[in-house]
């Protein structure tokens, strides 16, 4: 089998007088990977993150928090620091996760059903798990 090349082989390669030669760097550039599915890898890694699921209270864990609530609401002007878990919903997926938050508590607004710290953030009543004083 001939190569076919044979009659140009040895010539050098053209060059243009009006044109530079291009730098090896932009030459790499033009092979440079291509990302056709860009935010794919994001999908990918938000389809595989886990969620809890929101924990339905037992009568005595509803009873416990209903205590602890009414004597938060006794003691509200004092200010008192509560350690608080409650359920957080995923904006994006079903389910969320669990934070615990401690604190000074402002006040209760039973109206919106908040308990309203110190720093003005607030935690809905609803998705409370657990709360335990800090003394």
């Amino acid at each position: 089998m001939s190569d076919n090349y044979n009659d140009i082989k040895q010539l050098s390669r053209p060059r243009y007088y009006d044109l530079h030669p291009m730098p090896m760097s932009d030459r790499a550039a033009q092979f440079s990977p291509f990302a056709a599915l860009t935010g794919y890898g994001d999908a990918v890694d938000e389809t595989a993150r886990l969620t809890d699921s929101k924990l339905e209270l037992t009568e005595d864990e509803a009873n416990e928090l209903n205590k602890n609530l009414y004597r938060l609401l006794e003691t509200c002007d004092s200010m008192p620091a509560v350690r608080v878990t409650y359920f957080v919903p995923d904006k994006y997926k079903s389910g969320g996760r669990y934070v615990v938050r401690t604190g000074t508590v402002r006040r209760i607004d039973e109206y919106a059903r908040t308990l309203i710290f110190a720093d003005k953030s607030e935690i809905p009543i609803d998705d409370m798990f657990e709360i335990t004083f800090c003394e």
